[in-house]
């Protein structure tokens, strides 16, 4: 057993120390199950919403349910090591799916429910799946158009029993999940104890396919023991996550942040686990939150940010008088209270800040169904300090994370008496991280590392080496006191025709910082002579699809207002002199935060649509598509590097006509 592989029949040396938390006895996810069920199997497990009222699971229905599955599949002939894929909306089926599938000795693999019928069949076809479980008829025609090409497929089913298609033929049974589980009953206890007895904490458990940002989705190994080490490790690194007892699921479960968060995590500690809606990324994610109370909040930087809009448009709106002076000065004592709990701060918290806690700001976070959560998570991409500072001043206290697929999620994560605003945090107890003296690269190693990627060496040598480093592909500092800083990604770094070395994320953010009305930002320059933005304006989604419309919303219209703008969609503001003037100047106050000038935004192109998952620009986490994004504007990105050029000819021209006029003069 070798310290990475690429094949899901192998398994991998857990390399155990003998003190901290890297001397854990390793364990399954198995394990972890059972001893939950053995604790609480009356406990509450998991709630859904149907017909308006919370449906709920207890551990042991929970753990029945994935039995009956897992039977269901031996009996289909599934064996083990081999691959089951999963594409729904998060709900307790797909945990049933999950866990019940890792119960047979299978791997499991979710897809997104945003993935096109191409992506479907590359996934089902690179982990040669042998059963694919859907949720509805949308999903499952994904599967019935590439059907003839997924020949080790033995089973198709769909959760929901009205979905399933009676009057066609089709290579391969269609089951509804009911009717699936029943198939279970014809295997016997014995059998699939002895496929759970067989596994072990280095076998492979979980494959998480990237998003695929600059090419095809690889398929990121994860064994048990790094799924429940992991888990060991941010509870012990956020102690109050030991006593969570709500969380909501919203996030996509194919994302090894929710598999931590809303499968592996609540198994080890107890809590029930409420599944949002499927409108939550579209307006419904409050309602849940104020229902649940949940005791632990994890969200991608763009909830976050959503928030933030939300709460300072209603916050803002309050009409001059003694609260909304009230909600200042409680605000500025949150904003101060969080900078008297930077790490290496030694002040204590201050008689006006509890005040300002007790009497104003912990409405707030009732209001937002946050006044009992104790952990508040960002992590998946990289977060604007600004939105930090701004929740820092309700008592919120957002600690931001790193880590990637790779490394089962987290790395290093801020924390209560280890935060400071601006960094990732250090890493967690057990793990180790180096700052290649070279490159810059954030490298680091422990038991949550990957265990390679399937089927692809190469892919597998160039990210981890022999003695278990992980080349993380992104480019950050450590401080003294140990803390992590991103500064960007090694193939996001744009390198300009000088020969000088870019970071877009940074400037991306003071872009932003600097100019409320702008939604998204995206600088480009490769071996380009300057640098440009593609920016869009804030809209108002549509109320159904939440798809971006061309109408500015309210801060882009107040933003309007302010400048003498009567622009009230995009292609109004695209010809508006004075929101490109707008532009203008929030560019050049950014400009004069840039480390040199090789990082001075010179040029800028308003986008007719923001960037959005339908429109292929976002991962299904909000990640921006780079490659993507400027193929699609390549024409005005062309047309802006031609203007240069004309005009840089032209003047080169006029300073020539005027040295031939003045030598004439002189002559004459």
């Amino acid at each position: 057993m070798g310290v990475w592989k690429t094949d899901q029949l192998a398994t991998v040396r857990v390399g155990t120390t003998t003190d901290g938390l890297a001397s854990r006895k390793p364990a399954t996810a198995l394990d972890v199950f059972k001893d939950i069920v053995t604790r609480q199997p009356t406990g509450r497990a998991l709630s859904v919403k149907k017909d308006g009222e919370w449906v709920t699971h207890t551990w042991q229905q929970y753990y029945d349910a994935c039995q009956q599955f897992a039977r269901a599949l031996i009996n289909v002939g599934v064996q083990p090591h081999e691959a089951v894929n999963v594409l729904g909306p998060n709900c307790p089926e797909w945990l049933i799916t999950n866990m019940g599938a890792i119960m047979a000795g299978a791997v499991i693999a979710g897809i997104y429910v945003t993935s096109a019928s191409e992506a479907c069949q590359y996934i089902s076809t690179h982990c040669e799946a042998k059963v694919v479980v859907v949720s509805d008829k949308a999903q499952l025609d994904k599967y019935l158009s590439v059907l003839d090409q997924l020949p080790t497929l033995k089973a198709l089913v769909v959760w929901n029993e009205a979905d399933v298609p009676r009057e066609i033929s089709s290579r391969v049974p269609i089951y509804a999940f009911s009717e699936f589980l029943r198939l279970g009953e014809h295997v016997e206890v014995e059998k699939l104890d002895e496929r759970m007895a067989a596994q072990l904490p280095g076998h492979c458990c979980t494959l998480i396919y990237t998003s695929g940002t600059t090419g095809p989705p690889k398929a990121v190994m994860i064994s048990h023991d790094n799924l429940t080490w992991t888990v060991a490790a941010a509870i012990n690194t956020l102690e109050a996550l030991a006593d969570a007892k709500r969380s909501v699921s919203f996030l996509p479960l194919s994302h090894v942040a929710a598999q931590i968060l809303d499968i592996h995590l609540p198994m080890a500690v107890g809590s029930e686990v409420y599944f949002a809606g499927p409108d939550a990324l579209r307006g419904g994610l409050l309602g849940t939150l104020q229902e649940v109370r949940p005791n632990f909040f994890f969200g991608v930087p763009r909830v976050w940010e959503k928030m933030m809009e939300s709460l300072k448009e209603k916050l803002g709106g309050e009409p001059e008088g003694i609260k909304k002076s009230l909600l200042t000065w409680a605000m500025v004592q949150g904003a101060d209270n969080a900078e008297q709990s930077q790490y290496g701060v030694t002040a204590g918290v201050s008689l006006s800040f509890w005040a300002a806690d007790y009497l104003l700001l912990s409405k707030v976070r009732y209001a937002l169904g946050l006044d009992e959560c104790a952990t508040f998570l960002s992590g998946a991409a990289p977060i604007a300090p600004d939105v930090i500072r701004y929740f820092s001043t309700l008592n919120i206290p957002l600690y931001e994370l790193f880590g990637q697929s790779e490394c089962t999620g987290p790395h290093s994560i801020n924390a209560l008496g280890k935060w400071k605003i601006g960094t990732v945090g250090p890493e967690m107890e057990g793990t180790r991280t180096r700052i290649d003296p070279d490159t810059a690269e954030i490298q680091y190693t422990g038991r949550h590392i990957f265990m390679g990627y399937l089927n692809d060496e190469a892919a597998t040598k160039a990210t981890l080496d022999d003695d278990g480093w992980l080349y993380s592909g992104d480019i950050g500092v450590l401080d003294k006191d140990g803390f992590l800083s991103i500064t960007g990604r090694i193939k996001e770094i744009i390198i300009t025709s000088g020969g000088e070395n870019v970071p877009p994320v940074l400037l991306e953010n003071e872009l932003k910082a600097e100019l409320a009305a702008l939604a998204n930002v995206m600088v480009i320059g490769e071996k380009r002579r300057f640098l440009t933005f593609l920016c869009s304006l804030r809209v108002e989604p549509d109320a159904v699809t939440a798809a971006p419309t061309d109408k500015l919303d309210k801060v882009a219209l107040a933003v309007a207002k302010e400048i003498g703008s009567d622009a009230t969609t995009v292609p109004e503001a695209q010809t508006c002199e004075k929101f490109r003037q707008y532009i203008e100047e929030g560019m050049a106050r950014a400009n004069t935060k840039a480390v040199s000038r090789a990082q001075h935004v010179k040029k800028f192109i308003i986008i007719p649509r923001d960037f959005s998952l339908d429109g292929n620009e976002l991962t299904p986490t909000m990640k921006l598509k780079r490659s993507i994004v400027e193929k699609k504007y390549v024409q005005e990105i062309e047309q802006i590097r031609f203007r240069r050029k004309i005009a840089l000819m032209m003047q080169a021209f006029t300073i020539r006509i005027r040295a031939f006029l003045d030598a004439t003069l002189l002559v004459n």
